[in-house]
């Protein structure tokens, strides 16, 4: 999931619109992935009340499909055959149940490169990118194929002579799923994965912005010989989301929800699946920071902050938002990193040898622009970018500001998009508490190659997930999740 391809033009790369119009969904292998229908209960329907919406690829701003806009009369009927196909589900072996996953790993793989078109398309994300999430996501299946056969239980002690005690796993129930759309293949996949390989039935509702890829995953699962009604994707627009939403956390079948998005979301979801004692998971938003010390490898610093901070242009949760250089290598980092920039493309994500896309709504690119106005008139000093791209439409240009205070918006909010803002620092104690002086507690990044800083440094961070000399940190193998109002795991 690095970025890909280093070329040497500068970030001027035309947009074909015409061009790309005729390409968006075209040239798949398998032209049956591309779907415009949900599935519920093993069958591809419209919306019971038959509306519809668009689904725009947003580097042209143009509809390159229409699905079903769904509300609660049609996840009540998601539920029901979630809930009928769970009690056979939960019945069959891991082995069986792992059997199926192999299978739906195996097709996610063989159809990599449809799944990725299909996910740049309506996300806008680059096509080396899009490879590798749907790489990423099927390493999800296969992990949780693995580890359906040993879904163990433990054997106590006994208390008193002649007694055994025991316990034993079984499925919770059905899990309602509610997904982003900056990774539109891993969130669902890293939700329902496990919860299809414990015994468990699913619904997932995709994010508006990005339906196809889940429907299409979905398409492969039921080849892969998955049972009606064990997945279930149920697609709606913006208007009827808070309704599906409720009714997911309020419907006494659903005994788990699970969601990645916006801590506000997160915080009205809880409170809701509160009134039937739901489980929750809840991986909500951070506000990472991302540490260089003079002792780092400054190249590898700059490899590893372009990782982690402009992946998918800026828009991903644990994305570096603060980044905290100590002052002895400062103007080296700053200068090296608006270098590699510079050299970076933006453009279409089907166009080769782009590395930056659009921003996915305009909400995004407002929010990025906001911040850098922000940003200059306290002070910040632009080294590269700064402005709209001047393809138009989504498209920001990657943006190095040096000279950031925490005053500026940026080090307060989530900017979910491509703007590095650099501060200075002194000294290692102040640095963690400028890093830890913020609600969030999602991921952490440093460089340094200090052994005892490391030890340190890695404790203090008040946050989920620590990168240490690495820019991405996630893996199938690993847990993932935050702390303080990032979430609960």
């Amino acid at each position: 999931m690095l970025l890909a391809r280093r070329c040497t033009a500068h970030m001027s790369r035309p947009l074909s619109a015409s061009r790309i119009l005729t390409r968006n969904l075209t040239g798949l292998k398998r032209n049956d992935l591309v779907k415009n229908s949900a599935y519920v209960g093993g069958k591809w329907i419209g919306a019971a009340e038959g509306a519809t919406y668009d689904v725009v690829d947003p580097a042209h701003l143009k509809p390159v499909g229409k699905v079903p806009d769904m509300t609660t009369t049609d996840i009540k009927a998601a539920i029901s055959a979630a809930h009928k196909a769970q009690i056979s589900w939960k019945a069959k072996t891991g082995r069986e149940r792992a059997t199926v996953l192999h299978k739906w790993y195996q097709l996610c793989m063989e159809h990599q490169e449809d799944l990725a078109k299909i996910m740049t398309i309506e996300c806008g994300k680059p096509l080396a990118e899009a490879r590798g999430e749907v790489a990423y996501g099927s390493s999800f299946i296969r992990w949780f194929a693995e580890e359906a056969p040993r879904i163990y239980g433990d054997v106590i002690p006994q208390n008193a002579a002649g007694r055994r005690l025991m316990t034993i796993k079984q499925p919770v129930g059905v899990v309602a799923a509610i997904t982003p759309w900056n990774f539109p293949n891993a969130m669902i996949t890293r939700k329902a994965a496990p919860a299809i390989a414990a015994g468990c039935a699913i619904i997932v509702k995709p994010s508006p912005e990005t339906p196809l890829s889940a429907l299409a995953i979905a398409h492969l699962a039921e080849e892969a010989g998955l049972p009606a009604g064990v997945l279930n994707i149920v697609t709606a627009s913006k208007d009827n989301a808070i309704a599906i939403g409720t009714e997911m956390t309020s419907n006494p079948l659903v005994r788990k929800i699970t969601f990645t998005g916006s801590t506000a979301v997160g915080k009205t979801l809880t409170a809701q699946a509160a009134g039937t004692m739901k489980k929750v998971s809840m991986e909500l938003g951070g506000n990472a920071p991302f540490i260089v010390f003079d002792d780092a490898n400054v190249d590898a610093a700059v490899e590893g902050c372009i990782a982690s901070k402009f992946r998918n242009t800026g828009q991903t949760c644990v994305c570096a938002n603060r980044i905290y250089v100590q002052a002895g290598v400062y103007d080296e980092f700053s200068k090296k990193l608006a270098t590699r920039l510079r050299k970076m493309n933006v453009g279409h994500g089907l166009e080769t040898g782009n590395e930056f896309g659009p921003l996915i709504t305009l909400a995004g690119f407002r929010k990025v622009a906001k911040h850098v106005d922000d940003a200059v008139a306290k002070g910040a000093k632009v080294l590269v970018g700064g402005k709209p791209h001047r393809l138009g439409g989504h498209f920001y240009e990657p943006t190095v500001l040096t000279d950031v205070t925490k005053d500026m918006l940026m080090t307060q909010e989530e900017t979910f998009g491509p703007l590095a803002g650099l501060i200075k620092f002194k000294t290692e104690n102040e640095v963690i508490e400028a890093a830890n002086d913020t609600p969030f507690g999602l991921a952490g990044y440093f460089y340094s190659s200090d052994i005892a800083r490391i030890y340190r440094v890695s404790e203090a961070l008040e946050v989920g997930m620590v990168g240490i000399n690495e820019g991405i940190i996630s893996t199938d193998c690993a847990p993932f999740g935050g702390i303080k109002e990032s979430g609960l795991v």
